[in-house]
């Protein structure tokens, strides 16, 4: 898959829940090295979504923002697809939620998207086509999770909660959206059985033969079709299950550190998910100015890669972002917990044999 676009994105927001726990702590009740696990996947500590948080809230919160910035009326918008792991519904959709919540209803489609944590991507790939189809005028695509991770297991020390939330049109374009990419396979590198409360993963092979294999072929596509080079972007956004997998991606397609300096956040604040790739990109475009080129390769197990070759323009100088906090507020700050409390948050402890 790989085709040009006429849809950008109009608006932006991101949320990320306060509460923050360290590898250290997790690891002192398992007695295991949590400082040398952070070290190794290079998470400094995680986002905690408080006990009455969940994907629902963090989408709405995210979409709130993206709507005051681009002054944007909710009854313009023609779709809302929310994508995650962590739908609090197995049967209720989310977005139909989130769309009454911002004054959205009921004149639009709506439906949540499930692909690991490539969702978010897949959603805005759907707006595009509708925006630039000229069937709506605005489609929302939302990527957002509470992920999972079973105790002790080695998913703990990094899945954590947060939202981001694109607002996509043909007018006002902060970022143009210049083509998508495409790259998909069976690779079962993690899943989730129905009724199961965690997920399972192939540990290693999560790596070689899923992210890095469909994030590099998805890159050098892209690169094809584009007829570009990682020289010409000024910033590079991947998919971020720790730091360490991003970085040496990027690493291996020829980018630099400072190329991918903004889109890194998931060393301060966690795994997101759906999340990831799109609040690394959030993080991209708070620092971004007119003119700059970014490449997004998201990824989801299962598994496949979406990429997006975007351009900011000049409206992008005049973009009122006083509304909601920048996600590096997210990245500096936060409220630390005790594994105790991290727990009681999280449904760890469960009483009455439930």
């Amino acid at each position: 898959m790989g085709s040009e676009s006429e849809a950008g994105i109009v608006s932006y927001g991101a949320y990320v829940p306060r509460y923050r726990i360290t590898p250290a702590e997790i690891g002192q009740v398992w007695g295991a090295d949590g400082a040398g696990m952070g070290q190794s996947l290079f998470v400094h500590r995680k986002s905690v979504p408080a006990p009455d948080e969940d994907t629902i809230t963090i989408s709405t919160e995210a979409l709130r923002t993206a709507l005051a910035r681009g002054a944007i009326d909710p009854q313009e918008i023609g779709a809302i697809y929310v994508g995650s792991e962590s739908h609090p519904y197995a049967v209720k959709p989310t977005a139909t939620v989130v769309a009454q919540a911002v004054g959205a209803t009921p004149f639009l489609t709506a439906a949540d998207f499930e692909f690991a944590c490539k969702a978010g991507t897949a959603a805005i790939q759907t707006c595009m086509g509708l925006v630039g189809a000229g069937m709506i005028r605005y489609g929302v695509a939302i990527g957002s999770d509470t992920s999972q991770g079973a105790p002790g297991d080695a998913l703990e020390y990094s899945a954590s909660a947060g939202g981001a939330a694109f607002v996509l049109g043909r007018e006002r374009v902060i970022a143009r959206i210049l083509r998508t990419v495409s790259y998909t396979t069976d690779t079962p590198d993690f899943w989730r059985r129905e009724g199961q409360r965690y997920p399972s993963h192939s540990g290693r092979f999560t790596g070689e033969p899923a992210f890095f294999r469909h994030v590099t072929e998805c890159a050098r596509r892209m690169f094809e079709l584009s007829g570009t080079a990682p020289a010409d972007y000024r910033h590079v956004v991947f998919h971020q299950p720790n730091g360490k997998f991003p970085q040496r991606v990027g690493k291996q397609l020829g980018f630099s550190d400072a190329q991918m300096r903004y889109g890194l956040v998931t060393p301060y604040i966690g795994n997101t998910y759906s999340a990831a790739a799109l609040l690394g990109l959030a993080n991209v475009l708070d620092h971004a100015g007119p003119g700059e080129r970014i490449l997004v390769v998201g990824y989801g197990s299962g598994a496949g890669s979406d990429a997006f070759d975007l351009t900011t323009t000049d409206e992008i100088a005049g973009y009122d972002r006083r509304f909601g906090p920048p996600v590096q507020e997210s990245l500096d700050h936060g409220v630390e917990l005790s594994y105790s409390v991290y727990a009681k948050f999280r449904g760890k402890i469960r009483m009455g044999g439930a």
